[in-house]
């Protein structure tokens, strides 16, 4: 019985501070982490792929509905990262409320989310940086931009991002999200150039059929856009490190997941408002609408726009898996060892470089555009868990103290148990298959290692 075993907050709070990290970041922070992960090319390639090949115009309500998908996840998960400020998100949230084996399951799947994901992100920005030092006249040669499946030797322009952003984050979380904080005003200045620039030229008349794929059109861009919102949750693996984290985690949770929202809807909106909807299914669907009103130079603006927000999406799921990793290596899931926190700089420098080393590894040498999406799955299966623990937590502990809560909670958590159910199913067989595989090899990693190493750490710990 002990595979259903939860940790009490109080055990998981005096866990962290044992190996405690520095407490640099504020509210904005916060809020500028989220719009970091989630604003990246989604903004500038999804909006007009959904839209041409789902929902038309009506991509507006294709967003507004994977933003109340997130948005009910995104309380479930206020309501917990106030509760237990803590590194680990999803994985410490279900190790309270569902249990041991459970809590193992959601952080091998964030494990694989943020570390594919950030892999997948890398080998994008090395496409984007390589194409705009093409429209400068620097050609840089094959070989060292793409990876042997595809003729090269080594995706050299991702390992050295991965390398760069590596460093920064084990230099300290405050010089991270600094770093951050520039990059996400710069794309945030893109975006509302291209707004600026694009609102002048809207006819009313290309949103016309609105819907012409039906509203079950809406519904599948739905599920093909909620992809752009992945990231929010990142926040919550921050806690640990908030100077006051029952005010500031939330309002870094929903704030950031409010601003990216009301951008997307807008973009979107300006975007089929500008050219006809049907023309939008490139690869670059608003520098297309930029030069489709005379404005050459849109590819460019997107270049940079883009490469900030891959910038800022790269750090943060780097950052999301080295407390993940910190987390479970603190509860004897992974090696203990692991758990070193840097003397100078408080950061949890081997995990920092060890998932530097992996990232790097995948981005530079495989072909990963085959299994980018897989990632998506490792967050709708932590969203799930996160709106059924705040459910469980309400009812085995409703005198705890709860600085957010999650309004009528009986009604948001299984919707949005429910919303992202329903997005998993809608996922490629493949996807489900690669998962099933996935969680057989963290089976045996859990009873060959993880069951024992815990064992072992609650006896020393109940000695003390």
């Amino acid at each position: 019985m002990d595979l259903f075993r939860t940790k009490s907050i109080e055990a998981l709070l005096k866990g962290a501070e044992r190996h405690a990290l520095k407490k640099t970041l504020g509210a904005l922070d916060l809020v500028l982490l989220g719009i970091g992960c989630i604003i990246g090319t989604g903004i500038f390639v999804l909006t007009g792929v959904a839209a041409a090949k789902y929902a038309g115009p009506g991509v507006t309500l294709s967003f507004i509905l994977s933003g109340l998908a997130c948005a009910f996840a995104a309380m479930a998960y206020a309501e917990l990262a106030a509760m237990i400020p803590a590194a680990g998100s999803a994985y410490t949230f279900a190790y309270a409320s569902i249990g041991r084996v459970g809590a193992f399951a959601v952080g091998w799947a964030l494990i694989c989310e943020y570390t594919v994901g950030a892999a997948a992100v890398a080998a994008g920005w090395s496409g984007y940086a390589v194409g705009l030092l093409k429209t400068v006249g620097i050609d840089l040669p094959r070989a060292w931009t793409a990876v042997p499946a595809d003729g090269g030797i080594i995706n050299l322009p991702a390992v050295l991002i991965v390398s760069v952003l590596t460093y920064l984050l084990v230099l300290g979380s405050k010089e991270s999200a600094k770093f951050n904080r520039y990059l996400v005003f710069v794309k945030l200045a893109c975006v509302a150039l291209f707004l600026v620039l694009a609102t002048p030229h809207v006819s009313p008349s290309n949103w016309q059929p609105f819907l012409p794929f039906g509203l079950s059109g809406v519904a599948t861009g739905a599920a093909i856009v909620f992809f752009a919102y992945v990231g929010f949750d990142a926040v919550s693996t921050a806690a640990e490190e908030c100077k006051n984290p029952n005010r500031d985690i939330p309002i870094g949770i929903v704030g950031s997941l409010v601003v990216c929202t009301l951008l997307y809807i807008v973009v979107a909106a300006v975007l089929t408002g500008v050219v006809p909807y049907s023309s939008l299914n490139n690869s670059e669907p608003v520098a297309f609408a930029l030069r489709s009103i005379g404005l050459n130079f849109g590819s460019a603006l997107v270049a940079v726009g883009a490469i900030c927000g891959i910038t800022t999406v790269l750090l943060v799921m780097m950052y999301g898996q080295t407390r993940v990793a910190l987390a479970m290596s603190r509860d004897g899931m992974i090696p203990k060892a692991l758990v070193k926190i840097h003397p100078e700089y408080g950061t949890p420098d081997k995990i920092t470089i060890g998932t530097g080393i992996v990232v790097s590894i995948l981005s530079g040498l495989l072909p990963i555009n085959v299994i980018a999406e897989l990632c998506n799955m490792g967050t709708l299966f932590a969203f799930c868990v996160v709106s059924i623990g705040v459910m469980v937590l309400r009812k085995r502990q409703p005198h705890v103290a709860r600085p957010f809560r999650c309004p009528w909670v009986n009604v948001v958590a299984p919707l949005a148990v429910l919303f992202c159910g329903f997005l998993i199913f809608q996922l490629p067989g493949n996807t489900l298959l690669f998962f099933a595989i996935w969680y057989v090899i963290g089976m045996f990693v859990y009873f060959g290692y993880s069951r024992h190493s815990i064992r072992l750490l609650e006896e020393a710990e109940s000695m003390l």
